[in-house]
């Protein structure tokens, strides 16, 4: 039986349409928020979790857009869930707090400077939720690429 590592993150856009990155400590690059599932914990929860341990605010999580099998070869079986994290206000924005050590830096940046920043697999993913949430669908994807209804075993 498959035993996969489960991941939840949001995919938080401001009014121009920038993505909300963060810079890991313990990562060589870039991330969107969130992190692993804990035993007993749905993805949603983790997703609201981490982002309160992460940014220290709770913004509101709206439907799923992308689910993603990204088997990692140093991690083994992999799947990365992205909800709509939606955007946040500027009170949101004034009370972020990333005291914990764990987040050094956070901007916004443009889907097309993503690759500058994020793994070409963690791009691909963003931008694959961010087409999901302009065209109000929901995303399935293996290692990191879309994977057309068509095509599907």
């Amino acid at each position: 039986m498959a035993q996969p590592r489960v991941a939840a993150s949001a995919l938080i856009l401001d009014a121009a349409g920038r993505v909300l990155m963060l810079r890991p400590t313990y990562k060589k690059h870039w991330d969107i928020p969130g992190g692993y599932v804990e035993p007993g914990e749905s993805p949603y929860a983790a997703c609201v979790r981490e982002i309160g341990e992460e940014l220290g605010i709770t913004p509101h999580i709206g439907p799923m857009l992308v689910i993603d099998w990204a088997p990692a070869e140093y991690e083994g079986d992999k799947i990365i869930y992205v909800f709509d994290g939606g955007s946040l206000s500027d009170d949101d924005l004034r009370r972020i707090a990333v005291e914990n050590g764990e987040i050094t830096e956070l901007r916004y940046a443009d889907a097309i400077g993503l690759d500058d920043l994020a793994s070409p697999r963690l791009a691909s993913r963003i931008r694959m939720a961010i087409d999901a949430k302009r065209g109000g669908r929901m995303i399935y994807a293996e290692h990191g690429e879309e994977v057309p209804a068509g095509q599907r075993l």
